[in-house]
């Protein structure tokens, strides 16, 4: 794929830590069985469980065409870093897309631009697909002013990344507005489109591929009031279910 090849949609679930070994399994199993229908659609399917899940669900993905996906990793390949892991062992180990910078992680273990922005390059390097959770931590009442503020707020976020990175690297943005996570709906459909129609821009010119996805509250109905921005979604919590996820992937491929 280049820059100039249409870009296939997108779909993808993050477990986080909701799950132990053996349910996560079994997930992974229920998303195997999906794999046709993604294909079929033209739709780029991923799933990314925790770290000690990711050998044995890349062995359960293995013959299909499903992305494994890990959720985190260091900016060093190698070294005295205890606790965490390398971009090299991920891909090692089977992922193809690195989860980056989510809200989470930088509101509960304080990452900066910097850090998120040395990870990309350290999965870029290592044959990963940088997955970059961007997105406002606030919301205002006027709509042309939240758009503005939020276009700012996420061009440090991903200039950051983009200088961190080869120009001809593969990069997934993920626009995930903080205010909107875990929210009983997701953004305002305009608001989403505006907004990622600008960061679109900010990404103009480079040579490898650039995806973007919506994740916050996502679910049923979302994808085609935002299509003309975006790229696919990243679900949470809602996918969790499998007839969910299905849901969406046949949403999105008949849309």
């Amino acid at each position: 794929m280049t820059a100039s090849t249409p870009l296939r949609r997108l779909v993808g679930v993050s477990l986080k830590m909701y799950y132990d070994l053996s349910s996560t399994l079994r997930y992974v199993q229920g998303v195997l069985e999906l794999d046709g229908l993604a294909w079929n659609y033209r739709i780029d399917l991923f799933v990314i469980p925790d770290f000690i899940s990711l050998a044995d669900s890349g062995r359960i993905l293995q013959p299909s065409s499903i992305i494994l996906g890990a959720q985190d990793c260091f900016w060093e390949d190698a070294g005295a870093y205890t606790g965490e892991v390398s971009a090299r062992s991920l891909f090692q180990a089977g992922a193809r897309i690195v989860e980056i910078g989510h809200a989470e992680r930088r509101a509960i273990f304080k990452e900066t631009d910097a850090q998120v922005a040395l990870k990309a390059g350290a999965a870029a390097r290592n044959g990963l697909i940088p997955l970059v959770c961007i997105g406002e931590r606030t919301h205002g009442n006027i709509a042309s002013a939240a758009v503005g503020a939020a276009v700012e707020e996420c061009r440090t976020q991903v200039e950051a990344v983009l200088a961190a990175i080869p120009e001809d690297a593969e990069v997934i943005l993920a626009y995930e507005p903080v205010w909107a996570i875990g929210a009983k709906e997701p953004a305002d459909a305009d608001h989403v489109v505006n907004v990622t129609k600008e960061i679109r821009a900010m990404a103009k010119g480079r040579k490898g591929v650039t995806r973007i996805v919506y994740g916050g509250s996502a679910g049923p109905g979302t994808f085609g009031k935002i299509r003309d921005g975006v790229d696919g979604l990243f679900l949470g919590r809602f996918a969790h279910d499998i007839q969910n996820l299905k849901r969406v992937i046949e949403e999105i491929g008949e849309s």
